[in-house]
């Protein structure tokens, strides 16, 4: 009985195993059916902010329905647990690259409380006219968490496509650096213009357009390094950078939490839309490609999308703090509709997360990669025709795997590599190719029929 049991086991392991390859192999060859990707990228949210008590996911630790970790507050010496949040509008915390490693303090997670009270102290004495209240009546709203009460959009599209549990913003660092790497894969300052090699790493200040107001000094960033456009243009694929007119709210001191805001448009290069300083988009003649988002909105109607958009929003959307959540999921549900009403549905593919963390709380302690990061979890999700249901993706990911998935589909799995990209750069790692990225071809199911569309109410009632 124990013989046969055992035989048993190894030919069920052995299944599961064949049927996982086979299971790949389609995925692989079905990718193709992907002709149109959208990256939506949001701001300033973590994992456990959005789905800590999501049903399945790895999310805040709990022992009888009460959170097991606590962040101590050194204002009103005590230890904040993660609590519901009803507020449409949240504070956050400082999100620069020391607060990032404050937060994580070597694996333990609990300088959240700590960084931001510390931010809200400087912004105090420093009379700053945009600091919080400095009376520290209540402790701030980092360890608050959110659920389907206040964004019942966001659960369904993750009850229904695929919600990612283990998406890291790819550098400890702000929204800059970020959008460097989502479009990119490095973040870097180049001493000299026009010379990739000239590029060295930069965790936070990799040079910030001369018309985002806190540049007080209108210096030029010179990203000279090669972005995913490059290879893009290259192959003749089609994109689109979508920005959406208004403000982005982020500030001079990547360490501060909220401050004044900075006019941002498509002809306004700015932290949210950094393409703009690429060499390799200036000297391939595609600056008309970044565009107001009323013409992503005009495509989608008329079935003419690109083959790979990114979808940025203003601060008025964004859900960076203190803009409404219930803005930033309005504005992210209008788009996933145009979408889904347009005749490119079929054929898309749409990558929706959140830029960084914005300080506030998450409990999984990043995996090192390089000496850029990861970074903290992101909410993150896939919503597509051929995602697959009800799935919860428990890979490390981060935007690299956007910029993969991106390589495959479009470039015959080219990468951003020095070595074979015709326009070498010293960036520390080739991240498409780091051993622990996941892979998004996991998330789809191209075996079935296309999904239809699901099409939801951008305010639904709470």
């Amino acid at each position: 009985m124990l013989v046969a049991a055992t035989v048993i086991a190894c030919l069920a392991t052995l299944g599961g195993e064949l049927a996982l390859r086979v299971g790949a192999g389609t995925e692989a060859d079905g990718i193709h059916k992907i002709q149109h990707v959208i990256v939506i990228m949001q701001e300033n949210r973590s994992f456990d902010s959005y789905f800590g008590t999501f049903p399945g996911a790895d999310g805040i630790p709990m022992l009888n329905g009460r959170p097991t970790m606590c962040n101590p507050d050194p204002v009103l010496h005590t230890c904040v647990r993660p609590y519901h949040d009803p507020a449409d509008r949240n504070a956050g915390g400082p999100h620069g690259h020391r607060n990032a490693l404050s937060n994580i303090n070597g694996g333990r997670m609990d300088g959240f409380q700590r960084e931001t009270r510390n931010a809200i102290l400087t912004a105090c004495r420093n009379r700053d006219p945009f600091a919080p209240t400095c009376r520290p009546k209540q402790p701030p709203d980092v360890m608050g968490y959110h659920d389907a009460r206040e964004i019942p959009n966001y659960w369904t599209y993750a009850k229904q496509f695929v919600l990612q549990d283990h998406m890291f913003e790819p550098i400890t660092s702000w929204s800059l650096p970020a959008h460097l790497f989502m479009v990119s894969g490095w973040s870097a300052y180049c001493s000299r213009k026009g010379d990739p090699l000239s590029c060295r790493n930069a965790h936070s200040n990799p040079g910030p357009p001369p018309d985002w107001a806190p540049n007080l000094e209108r210096t030029r960033p010179n990203y000279a390094w090669t972005d995913l456009t490059y290879l893009l243009h290259e192959h003749g694929v089609s994109w689109r950078y979508y920005v959406f007119s208004g403000t982005e709210p982020d500030c001079r001191n990547d360490s501060s939490m909220i401050c004044g805001p900075t006019p941002q448009s498509a002809k306004t290069p700015g932290i949210w839309n950094p393409l703009p300083w690429f060499d390799t988009v200036r000297e391939n003649g595609q600056l008309g490609n970044i565009v107001p988002i009323r013409r992503f909105f005009a495509s989608a109607k008329q079935g003419t999308l690109p083959a790979v958009s990114w979808v940025i929003p203003n601060g008025a959307v964004s859900e960076h703090p203190p803009s409404r959540v219930s803005a930033g999921q309005a504005f992210v549900t209008t788009v996933v509709n145009a979408v889904m009403r347009s005749p490119n549905w079929s054929s898309t593919a749409i990558f929706l997360a959140w830029d960084d963390w914005g300080g506030f709380y998450d409990h999984v302690v990043p995996p090192d990669v390089d000496q850029n990061g990861y970074g903290l979890r992101v909410p993150a999700m896939v919503i597509s025709p051929y995602a697959r249901r009800g799935y919860i993706d428990h890979q490390v990911l981060s935007f690299d795997a956007y910029v993969k998935f991106i390589e495959d589909v479009f470039v015959g799995g080219r990468r951003l590599d020095p070595l074979t990209d015709g326009r070498p750069d010293p960036r520390p790692t080739v991240r498409e190719e780091v051993p622990i990225l996941g892979d998004l071809r996991r998330d789809f199911n191209f075996s079935q029929q296309p999904r239809k569309p699901l099409l939801l109410e951008p305010y639904p009632a709470r």
